[in-house]
């Protein structure tokens, strides 16, 4: 697939997608954490999740606000114990390559 998937998803779906972009800007103005401790936590979740893709754009999106390579491997690997080492090697690979803005 050449094109992005949330593009498709804003150009299938404007109303939606709007919605959903206001949610993630309710959830980006929450005070109590940091913009980088909470992209950490979004390579987590996107890890637990099994979603390679998430934990690229997140990994990007971390390192923009100041996280290091090893915390964000961190942030995959804290997940072997709750999600599996499945995921967590399918997610690893995903991470670095957002780290160094393979996207």
């Amino acid at each position: 697939m050449s094109q992005n998937p949330y593009e498709i998803f804003q150009t299938e779906c404007p109303e939606v997608a709007a919605r959903f972009n206001d949610l993630i800007g309710a959830q980006k103005a929450l005070k109590s954490l940091d913009a980088k401790t909470k992209q950490l936590i979004n390579i987590a979740i996107q890890t637990a999740n099994r979603n390679p893709r998430g934990v690229q754009m997140h990994a990007m999106m971390a390192k923009n606000e100041g996280a290091t390579r090893e915390e964000i491997v961190a942030a995959v690997v804290l997940n072997l114990h709750h999600s599996g080492f499945a995921k967590v090697l399918e997610c690893l690979p995903a991470a670095i390559d957002g780290f160094e803005g393979k996207i």
